[in-house]
């Protein structure tokens, strides 16, 4: 861990398991990374499938990580495993994150008698949950797993909203958005000419970057079409997914495969955004926006349609972010005259709204409330405005 543990109100520090549904290089995954190296609790972490590289990171950061080998979303052999883990860690608190590891957690730590279960709700959409599709067993499995804690966390109050419509009752819900730490991107001339001498690019190569999971939803293809436009310019994909070989057709078809440029899933987010010179995010809904929060850190100019955790602040905020209409037109014109505009690599306001530090405070509090048995916060939801400005 990143620290060591603090008393939280006890003789001994809280003992907590994070339970997290995998640990590739994904937004979720990291935010729990991140929380980790502050969080002033004595914490393992359980993932139920895909040991990826954020595992690797949280155990050489000091956190012991379990893999328990699930093999589908059935594989209901994962709960007799998840309760001999959790009866014999002798754990105060789990706490869930992600769809499947909140269901299958919850049950666990329900069966295994822990005082209190909390989960934190990721990637809650209108239609989707973790980029697919919900639908009616979904719901209601959810909700019927969610009454066996004693709080659920809401990463925007866009999330709440949504959480609240699906059923769960508001005094459960508290919003406590993601963090950023900022010092990991900070923008650094040298490690851009090292980056870009890594991926083949020059000095005065112009480069548009995104970064997310290559799937449908977070529509990458309007960002391909888009650059192919604007003459001369690079598009930096950071991620991997299954929409990584429609992606690479697609750029082929149009005759820019030199030009989109792909690295898969990678841990040096903060050396990839100082290569780049400006942020695209195209995806139509966001439940917070990260990697545009990570963008802005490196003091890139930030092109998006949506991130909730710039739409719940004021504009003033983040000056050099501009949120558009999902359009192909729209975004080449915009991004072909951000890379024209010489600008300093200054972080907005908006970073310092999301400290990693100050979040992980909030986490420990909710712990703190729940161990004393005293009513837990609940921000009510705010309605904040959702028409494109652009």
């Amino acid at each position: 861990m990143g620290q060591a543990p603090a008393d939280l109100g006890g003789e001994h520090p809280m003992r907590v398991l994070h339970i997290i549904t995998g640990l590739a290089a994904g937004g979720a995954e990291q935010q729990l990374r991140l929380l980790l190296r502050h969080l002033p609790a004595e914490c393992t972490v359980a993932t139920l499938t895909n040991p990826g590289a954020v595992a690797t990171a949280i155990r050489d950061e000091g956190t012991p990580v379990v893999e328990l080998g699930m093999r589908h979303n059935r594989d209901v052999s994962v709960l007799p495993r998840l309760v001999r883990l959790i009866k014999a860690g002798g754990y105060d608190l789990v706490h869930t994150h992600l769809y499947r590891a909140c269901v299958y957690g919850r049950l666990a730590a329900r069966v295994a008698g822990v005082p209190h279960i909390v989960a934190t709700e990721h990637s809650l959409g209108t239609a989707l949950i973790e980029g697919r599709r919900t639908s009616a067993g979904v719901r209601v499995l959810y909700l019927a797993t969610e009454r066996l804690g004693d709080a659920t966390i809401a990463v925007s109050g866009a999330v709440a909203r949504r959480l609240a419509g699906w059923g769960v009752r508001p005094g459960r819900i508290v919003v406590l958005p993601n963090g950023v730490d900022a010092g990991e991107f900070t923008y650094d001339s040298a490690l851009r000419q090292l980056t870009r001498v890594r991926l083949g690019l020059s000095p005065s190569d112009r480069v548009v970057g995104a970064v997310g999971r290559l799937a449908p939803a977070k529509r990458f293809d309007v960002l391909v079409r888009a650059v192919s436009e604007i003459d001369g310019a690079t598009l930096l994909l950071v991620g991997d997914g299954p929409e990584r070989a429609n992606l690479q057709e697609l750029a082929r078809a149009g005759g820019v495969a030199s030009r989109v440029r792909f690295t898969g899933e990678a841990m040096d987010v903060g050396a990839l955004l100082c290569a780049m010179d400006v942020f695209a995010s195209p995806s139509e809904e966001e439940t917070f926006g990260l990697a545009v929060l990570e963008a802005l850190a490196c003091g890139l100019p930030v092109r998006y349609v949506s991130c909730p955790a710039l739409e719940e602040l004021p504009p003033s905020a983040a000056p050099h972010a501009r949120r558009l209409r999902l359009d192909v037109a729209r975004f080449r014109d915009e991004l072909a005259v951000a890379l024209r505009e010489p600008r300093s690599r200054l972080p907005p306001p908006a970073v310092g709204c999301y400290d990693i530090v100050r979040l992980a405070g909030q986490v420990a509090q909710l712990y703190e409330l729940l161990q004393a048995g005293a009513p837990i916060t609940t921000p009510r939801p705010e309605t904040h405005p959702t028409a494109p400005s652009g």
